[in-house]
């Protein structure tokens, strides 16, 4: 025993070092090899060492591995993409919900950071901030002056929950201090819900995050509350998100354990989801509202909704986008997400359209639909290459990407004038309605909420003579304006400014009142039909 315990340091010493020489054994590094070396495997990591270790200048081997697994993923699917750990948080947020910051929304006019909005009840609003404030420091940064960017000011104000913002801000010519504590504000996926009439609802979701189905849910009881008995659905650029949301939105239409969607790879094994509770709105007529960016989880509703007649789909083809990603963090925070499955409606489509072009002509694709005119006149100027199937109802439906509207309509051709153009230019109009509605607050607090606005602001003509003032130091006239595109840009404007007080949901309500979709959305609201006939799509 005596002996033991003198060679047993000595052993334990031993044991550690033939350990630390294994595991580095393990590790397959160029100079050294490795058991489990295999040249096939590890060739990156081969050459990136050699770099490492030879190279004649010093190099940035963190980067030049990025660049590799991008050069690898370019092989794969359009969809499948690298983020690293620098951008992960960031990329999250939108999914998350929420993000860690002050609560403001802002604007740079002149070299000057503005606040265009406080978030009520927020940390901004707590601390006293308002409207119309101009940012001068933010702690020990001059941000005012000196060229700030968005990107700069948004690092600034964000940062940790409970963590503090010392602001220097600029009030009517007074220069004035706040302590802010950042908190967690929220990133909403609804934009807009109101009554269009005594028996018809709107709602718009922009996006599926962890929020979206809660939000969804609060404003459809409210209108229901209100008496609505048919919705307007819009999921309009809505690029989808975290599915499990579009799942349970469905769910609210859908009943008797119906199929919404399910997913299968070569590596994944069909996985299916169907309705799985009473629904809030099962037997209401139901419009639902797409686009060339309605992607993903929203084609998901979509082609659930379509395969069961449960809704009309009015608008023009979805993007196309049904591949499913699953995320893998790595060892230094970054995170790669691979697509794993597809996804397939009730009836057994596809959602993804094809790919095997390059990405450069996948991503492409959307603005083609313009050039061959399928975006202005619709999918029967193109010919349909992929299967034709058939809903209970016997209408028809196409698969082979996307999702095909059952009443098309083209995009409206007018919203893109050369003449309007120029005014978006360097902020031009958006900052004649920020530095109107500064000088008008007094006007605005006459209107009660956003359907007040709507119907009782009749100023058009004051607003067109003063951006005709105002375009002038941009070398811009309105004088060979059209007359639609000044009706355009008239209505518009007002949406801005009921933007800026009302926010999201008072831009759509006064810009739903000349969106051709929503015309025809309300057209067929008020027919007898809940569904379009069988056969071919409009």
């Amino acid at each position: 025993m005596k002996k033991l315990k003198v060679w047993l340091p000595l052993l334990f010493a031993v044991v550690m070092i033939m350990g630390m020489l294994i595991g580095f054994r393990l590790y397959p590094n160029v100079n050294t090899g490795g058991f489990f070396k295999t040249g096939k495997l590890n060739r990156v990591q081969e050459v990136l060492d050699i770099i490492d270790n030879k190279y004649v200048d010093s190099v940035n081997t963190d980067s030049m591995s990025e660049d590799a697994i991008g050069g690898m993923l370019a092989h794969l699917d359009p969809h499948s993409y690298f983020i690293p750990a620098i951008d992960r948080e960031e990329m999250n947020e939108d999914l998350e919900g929420n993000f860690e910051g002050i609560g403001v929304e802002f604007q740079i006019l002149s070299d000057t950071v503005n606040v265009i909005n406080v978030l009520a009840g927020g940390p901004s609003d707590k601390a006293g901030l308002q409207v119309g404030d101009q940012f001068i420091k933010v702690n020990d940064s001059l941000v005012a002056g000196n060229g700030i960017t968005p990107e700069k000011i948004k690092k600034l104000l964000r940062g940790p929950g409970a963590s503090t913002a010392d602001l220097q801000m600029l009030r009517e010519h007074a220069l004035k201090t706040f302590r802010v504590m950042r908190g967690s504000i929220p990133l909403p996926a609804l934009d807009a819900a109101y009554m269009l009439n005594r028996e018809s609802g709107y709602i718009r979701i922009n996006k599926f995050s962890r929020t979206t189905y809660q939000e969804f849910e609060d404003a459809l009881r409210q209108l229901l509350n209100q008496g609505m008995k048919k919705l307007v659905l819009d999921i309009r650029s809505n690029g989808g998100g975290i599915v499990d949301e579009a799942v349970n939105m469905a769910d609210d239409f859908l009943g008797n354990d119906e199929l919404i969607v399910y997913t299968e790879g070569r590596k994944s094994p069909r996985k299916e989801y169907h309705a799985q509770r009473p629904g809030n709105f099962e037997t209401g007529k139901l419009i639902l509202l797409v686009d060339e960016g309605t992607a993903s989880a929203s084609e998901i509703l979509a082609g659930a909704l379509q395969d069961w007649d449960r809704a009309t789909i009015v608008g023009r083809r979805t993007f196309g986008k049904g591949l499913v990603q699953e995320p893998f963090m790595l060892s230094d925070g970054s995170e790669l997400r691979l697509t794993i499955a597809r996804y397939y409606t009730p009836l057994g489509r596809s959602i993804q359209k094809p790919y095997n072009k390059g990405r450069e002509a996948y991503d492409d694709e959307v603005i083609e639909r313009f050039h061959n005119g399928e975006a202005i006149h619709g999918d029967t100027s193109t010919t349909h290459t992929g299967p034709i199937y058939k809903t209970p109802a016997g209408r028809i439906v196409y698969g082979g990407g996307g999702i095909t509207p059952d009443v098309f309509v083209g995009f409206d051709t007018n919203r893109i004038s050369k003449s309007i153009t120029s005014l978006y230019l360097n902020g031009t109009l958006g900052n004649f309605v920020y530095e109107y509605y500064i000088h008008h607050l007094k006007e605005f607090r006459q209107f009660k909420d956003a359907a007040d606005f709507s119907a009782r602001f009749n100023k058009d003509e004051d607003v067109w003579r003063g951006l005709g003032n105002y375009v002038i130091k941009d070398s811009i006239s309105l004088a060979t304006i059209s007359t639609p595109d000044k009706h355009l840009l008239q209505t518009r404007i007002k949406a801005l400014l009921a933007r800026l007080v009302w926010r999201s949901e008072g831009y759509f309500m006064v810009m739903n009142q000349s969106d051709p979709v929503m015309k025809k959305a309300l057209e067929l609201l008020n027919t007898n039909s809940p569904m379009p006939s069988a056969g071919k799509p409009h």
